[in-house]
């Protein structure tokens, strides 16, 4: 079936193909101590996934008032910090791809489908973190790919008009890879907005997966077809799709 046919697949970054022991939130709760914003653990993590600067403003407005005069001007202080603190770690520490991910990478390669890598960090550091796992290679000023090229894609947070939530990183990720139709593309990732967005975005496959930043239990109650333990599980949901399973949703073992 034309439909069922999967022509690109949409990955988060940290956490889902890029390792994350929490060391964003580390970074995130370092910059708000810094610059005296109030944020617990589970708020910070509550929030992975989403375009940083915006949890800065979800944060101070909760601290100081929706409206108060001072805002804006606190969270350029944080951001500011954030993004040195976050820039410092990923080029002097080590950046693995998750398990399962090369993996994923080369079967995807194989049957000609295409990767995007969509992620709630600016383009300045995911561009670090890309280059540093060789991932930026032969992606021109726009970061746009062929099928020589490790991914295909990369989308950040601040090349939208809105982060996630939002799905307008995954449908500009099609837009720029002449995908027109969304059940043509599987979205995954290991936070509750990646799943949100999946979902917005209408995908034919929207999948959390539970080896990153968010557990099985954390992710249960956010819209997903399927909760998967690492993203090379995700060629067995393909290989079903082309088997003719419909579609590869709640697919026994895959479903909870």
């Amino acid at each position: 079936m034309e439909q069922q046919q999967i022509k690109l697949v949409v990955l988060d970054m940290a956490g889902t193909t890029v390792a994350d022991q929490h060391e964003v939130e580390a970074c995130f709760a370092k910059a708000a101590r810094m610059s005296g914003l109030e944020a617990s653990d589970e708020a910070i993590l509550a929030a992975q996934g989403l375009s940083k600067r915006y949890v800065f403003q979800l944060f101070w407005r909760a601290q100081l008032g929706e409206s108060h005069p001072d805002v804006e001007i606190q969270v350029d202080k944080s951001y500011a910090i954030f993004k040195d603190v976050l820039e410092a770690h990923y080029q002097t520490q080590p950046v693995f791809p998750t398990d399962g991910c090369l993996k994923l990478f080369s079967y995807l390669k194989q049957n000609n489908i295409k990767i995007a890598l969509t992620t709630g960090f600016y383009r300045v550091v995911t561009d670090i973190i890309l280059g540093r796992l060789g991932w930026l290679e032969g992606l021109d000023e726009n970061r746009l790919g062929n099928e020589s090229t490790i991914i295909q894609a990369s989308i950040a947070s601040d090349e939208v008009e809105h982060g996630r939530p939002a799905p307008l990183m995954i449908q500009k990720a099609m837009r720029l890879l002449g995908v027109s139709d969304p059940k043509q593309v599987i979205n995954a990732g290991d936070t509750p907005s990646d799943l949100q967005s999946g979902h917005a975005a209408d995908v034919l496959l929207n999948l959390g997966v539970t080896n990153g930043t968010h557990t099985v239990e954390q992710l249960i109650g956010h819209p997903h077809d399927a909760l998967i333990g690492s993203i090379d599980e995700i060629i067995n949901l393909i290989e079903g799709i082309k088997e003719g399973r419909p579609s590869g949703k709640k697919a026994d073992a895959y479903s909870f």
